[in-house]
């Protein structure tokens, strides 16, 4: 533990999604354009290991990390405001501190004492908030805690950052994210439920120090007043944050409520104006009136919850505004699209992107949407099962292989176009047994892959269990598709492309994890490009 290190624990109150996350990361920001070191991370009251056997639509993206850590999505919202690569050490649940203590129960690690959550749960906790700092120090530690003040998951959490206070008491602060909702009826703010928010956290042994408050309309002087008074903080302290029109809006908005200059004071540290000056380059960058529009058609199967893609819609848009474009998201349903013509859904788009997934619904409907963009020269971009349906419609329809297939989907086809990785075949388990992480991938010369990075050798994060069938590499290649990006020994496709189409590539990896709205990733900026090129021909 570094000896000057401070500590910052952000909790919630009264509802979910209050926005915690980007509270936390706006703070990062702040602090660290402060020059001062940010470690950032988030603790999830779960009990499953990582999210990754999790349903998108339950829980959002799975957020992938260079080490190969499936993680909870504010990690992208952690990698996206700071800039700076995490780890799994950067997303704890529940589920692996139980699993943690019951490994070293069995082998008798605790010598015989009685496992209890106290002290044995709650030590374990606390080691995981200072392990950020085995890696690197830090002059700050920002830890989220998930969930609400209130919930029975949640309270091994805060009773060890309790605990942890105690023991460090002067280099800790609170910050509890809470609700102020505005009644319209009768025209006013009410501070109560922020107030028993405040209550039960204090009844826990935890005394806020910020109150950072959710709110529709930016609250008077005596509004803040108020709740300074009844949940015992500094006036100063009650911090407004309004909904904003963009999350990257959230560290201005901060920052006009002078939120790190308290924060700063609180920890002892001293604070100066944070340099923002790129973060409002891009603000207003997304913000020209009278930008061209191009539309980007997304079409999966998870599209009635946009978190479900959440990094693919924010990498569109850090891409909109490198090209001086506003992007506009057309989402299709792809199990809608199996039973209709798909010129009538993507009428009009400029773009055509399909997403990640798993699981067999709206394979077919991708596979159209994939055909349509392939022969009507629209710009095409596949990411990870985007790529396996790019490579079964080409199989299909160029090869001239009905029954081309994934064996994900179809176990007895006669072409297994994508097929298990060869160490994927006896694995039975399905938490973090795929293939996961950061891999190196060599870029083929006179490529849209090298054109886009412009270096021989990149690294980008991978997700998956199948890939590209080498059985049937020579028909793709003898039939006009390239494969530009491969692994260093030259056995795994990680990308294709096809050279007589003006922009059309899918990769194997997920490059939407690396994009960040001041380095937007080179892919997504290359397709938006093509697709607002397209946009100026019809």
């Amino acid at each position: 533990m570094g000896s000057e290190t401070r500590y910052i624990f952000v909790t919630g109150g009264v509802v979910s999604s209050l926005g915690k996350g980007i509270v936390a990361a706006s703070l990062g920001v702040l602090l660290k354009n402060q020059g001062v070191s940010v470690a950032i991370q988030k603790f999830d009251p779960y009990l499953n290991l990582d999210p990754g056997t999790m349903s998108p639509t339950q829980h959002g993206e799975v957020f992938v990390t260079d080490d190969g850590s499936e993680t909870d999505l504010d990690l992208g919202h952690y990698e996206r405001f700071i800039d700076e690569n995490l780890s799994r050490v950067n997303n704890v649940t529940s589920g692996m501190i139980y699993w943690d203590v019951l490994n070293k129960e069995r082998n008798g690690d605790y010598l015989g004492h009685t496992v209890q959550i106290i002290p044995h749960v709650t030590n374990a906790i606390k080691e995981r908030i200072t392990q950020t700092l085995d890696t690197r120090d830090s002059d700050v530690v920002i830890t989220e805690i998930g969930g609400t003040v209130g919930d029975i998951e949640s309270l091994p959490f805060l009773e060890a950052v309790r605990q942890f206070e105690f023991e460090n008491r002067s280099k800790c602060i609170h910050i509890h994210v809470t609700l102020v909702p505005f009644l319209g009826p009768s025209q006013e703010f009410k501070t109560k439920p922020t107030q028993h928010s405040v209550k039960e956290l204090r009844e826990i042994g935890i005394h806020a120090d910020v109150i950072v408050c959710r709110s529709p309309y930016p609250l008077s002087r005596d509004i803040k007043d108020k709740i300074a008074l009844f949940c015992d903080v500094a006036s100063q302290s009650v911090i407004t944050c309004v909904d904003a029109p963009s999350i990257y809006d959230v560290p201005l908005l901060l920052q006009q409520e002078h939120f790190s200059d308290v924060v700063m004071q609180r920890l002892g540290l001293r604070h100066k104006k944070p340099d923002l000056t790129h973060w409002k380059a891009y603000l207003d960058s997304i913000r020209k009136p009278d930008l061209p529009v191009v539309k980007i058609a997304l079409v999966g199967k998870y599209n009635q919850l946009s978190d479900s893609y959440l990094s693919v819609v924010e990498a569109i848009h850090h891409a909109a505004a490198a090209n001086a474009v506003h992007a506009e998201l057309v989402w299709v349903d792809a199990q809608s699209l199996e039973h209709e013509d798909p010129k009538f859904a993507l009428s009009g788009v400029h773009g055509v992107l399909v997403p990640g997934g798993f699981g067999d619904r709206g394979i077919e409907g991708k596979i159209k949407a994939t055909h349509l963009a392939r022969t009507k020269l629209i710009p095409f971009f596949g990411l990870c099962l985007g790529m396996h349906i790019a490579v079964i419609e080409f199989g299909r329809f160029v090869l001239g292989w009905s029954d081309a297939h994934s064996t994900e989907f179809k176990d007895d086809t006669t072409h297994p176009v994508i097929d298990f990785l060869s160490d994927q075949r006896t694995v039975r388990r399905k938490g973090g047994t795929m293939r996961l992480g950061a891999y190196p991938c060599s870029v083929q010369p006179n490529t849209l892959l090298m054109t886009a990075y412009g270096q021989s050798v990149i690294s980008e994060r991978h997700r998956h269990r199948y890939e590209f069938n080498n059985q049937f590499r020579a028909n793709y290649e003898e039939n006009g598709m390239v494969f530009s990006g491969l692994s260093p020994e030259n056995t795994l496709i990680e990308v294709i492309e096809i050279p007589d189409h003006p922009w059309f590539l899918a990769c194997q990896f997920h490059p939407e994890f690396k994009s960040r709205p001041i380095k937007p990733h080179p892919l997504f900026v290359q397709f938006v490009q093509a697709a607002n090129r397209y946009r100026a021909t019809i």
